[in-house]
């Protein structure tokens, strides 16, 4: 009878942890599914959006020796047979396509900037087939975003901006628009990844996402799965031309500020703060005493710039601005742009080991950049070797000086050679200047290396390094070995 139990009870206690593992498994594949559901079909989204998405076509001038790929050598036999092709005097013109889509009844378009850049004339044709000739409002070229208008009879149909703000990596989403020409095509994917740089502006933020893009789908609409637009189809990356499935959208909540202002201005005004800038590796962060590697370094201030006026300070690490938290020299850069000119707003940096709280007026942002000069290194002539560096360094002379193309203001220490391969995470370089170490001002090799020997004796884990390179002022993390 006891045996009979026990086993009775056994085979209960397994039957219900089966059930029980069974019915978790349920419940979990359960919230899996109601988690990330997969979507039957996209149709009723495409009957949906695809009459607010337009086709683009630009007509862009065309020189008349751009006209003409083919080039004879001079004096063959085939010179006289390509000039019959050839008209000096004939420009001619270049039609380039992409797509759209209309934000307001009215006729407001939303497409990106090169589409259209300096195009001669736009052509919008709607899913109907009638075509329109649009007038562009105002272009973007930082954020590659543009606003057209076309003059219609009658409403137009029209889809409404979303918030990307919303959007998280594995959310399906839908593109829509006119690939090589062949006009209306959906694709369907989901986004890969959020915040993406791809070096194609100073405010790079991309969506990615892994539905098909291709030539002419430019300036196209990306959906999400309540029929709103989430992005603007902008570029992919491709090593052979065609879609690997890697594409990049413009955040909606970055075109909806651009739009407004380019509706309302035809342009858009940046906020300015006149300072170079640098990222914080961690051994900056090590040498300045910061926890993380976070912030933007005040490598320079410009003369005469918003932040001139300012208390900021070169070797600040900026923080915070305007209560966003900064965590690169990128996010800085839309912050700061975000602002508008005039207007002041608060600052927090680190500064001598501590937390600073400071304001700023932004100004208006300059319509050109400045160029830098590419510095020659030279000759190796009076070169003293520093051990700390395992680096060749040399007093500045007025011929270092004029070989390097240095302002009369700079003084330091001039990099010569280099022995060590990368001593610093950014990579000291021949025709550097070391103008300070640890905020102290050095003119002569034997100080640098004195300062450098007396920062391993006190065990400090890194110095600090202001070097001029370029015309630009940057610092430098330097690890100290033990």
């Amino acid at each position: 009878m006891t045996s009979i139990a026990v086993q009775e009870r056994q085979g209960s206690l397994k039957r219900g942890l089966g059930l029980g593992l069974a019915a978790g498994c349920l419940l979990l594949w359960s919230g899996l599914a109601q988690a990330a559901p997969v979507p039957e079909s996209f149709s009723g989204l495409a009957k949906e959006v695809t009459p607010a998405v337009v086709n683009i076509a630009s007509a862009h001038a065309v020189e008349a020796q751009q006209q003409m790929p083919f080039q004879a050598p001079p004096g063959s036999p085939f010179e006289e047979f390509f000039k019959q092709f050839q008209d000096p005097n004939r420009d001619e013109t270049m039609t380039a396509l992409g797509s759209g889509f209309i934000i307001d009844p009215t006729g407001y378009i939303v497409t990106n900037n090169h589409v259209v850049e300096n195009a001669t004339e736009v052509t919008v044709r709607l899913g109907d087939d009638s075509v329109y000739a649009a007038k562009v409002v105002g272009v973007d070229p930082q954020t590659d975003v543009a606003l057209l208008k076309i003059e219609a009879d009658r409403e137009l149909p029209s889809v409404p901006l979303g918030d990307s703000d919303a959007a998280e990596v594995g959310d399906w989403v839908m593109a829509v628009g006119n690939p090589f020409g062949l006009g209306g095509s959906v694709t369907a994917g989901i986004i890969s990844a959020r915040g993406r740089d791809i070096d194609a502006g100073p405010y790079d933020d991309f969506l990615q996402i892994d539905a098909s893009i291709n030539h002419g789908n430019s300036g196209g609409p990306l959906f999400d799965m309540d029929g709103k637009v989430i992005g603007v189809n902008t570029a992919i990356y491709s090593p052979n031309g065609g879609s690997v499935g890697i594409g990049f959208a413009i955040p909606s909540n970055i075109v909806k500020s651009v739009v407004a202002e380019l509706k309302e201005d035809g342009k858009v005004d940046r906020g300015y703060l006149g300072v170079m800038l640098q990222p914080i590796t961690p051994e900056l962060a090590s040498a300045l005493g910061l926890e993380k590697a976070e912030g933007a370094m005040v490598a320079d201030i410009l003369p005469d710039g918003p932040a001139a006026k300012s208390d900021l300070r070169k070797g600040d690490v900026i923080l915070s601005f305007a209560g966003k938290d900064v965590s690169d020299p990128r996010g800085l850069a839309r912050a700061v742009a975000a602002e508008k000119a005039g207007e002041k707003v608060s600052v927090t940096v680190w500064r001598d080991g501590e937390r600073h709280e400071l304001s700023v007026t932004p100004g208006e942002q300059p319509t050109k950049d400045q160029a830098s000069v590419e510095p020659e290194t030279g000759q190796e002539d009076g070169s003293y070797h520093s051990a700390a560096l395992d680096a060749d360094l040399a007093q500045l002379t007025p011929e270092w000086r004029e070989q390097l193309g240095l302002e009369s203001d700079v003084e330091g220490v001039v990099v010569v050679d280099i022995k060590a391969a990368r001593p610093f995470e950014e990579g000291l370089r021949p025709g550097d200047v070391i103008m300070q170490v640890d905020r102290t001002d050095v003119s002569k090799p034997a100080e640098v290396e004195k300062l450098l020997d007396e920062a391993k004796a006190e065990q400090q884990e890194a110095v600090l390094l202001l070097v001029s390179r370029q015309g630009q002022d940057l610092y430098l993390g330097l690890q100290l070995k033990a």
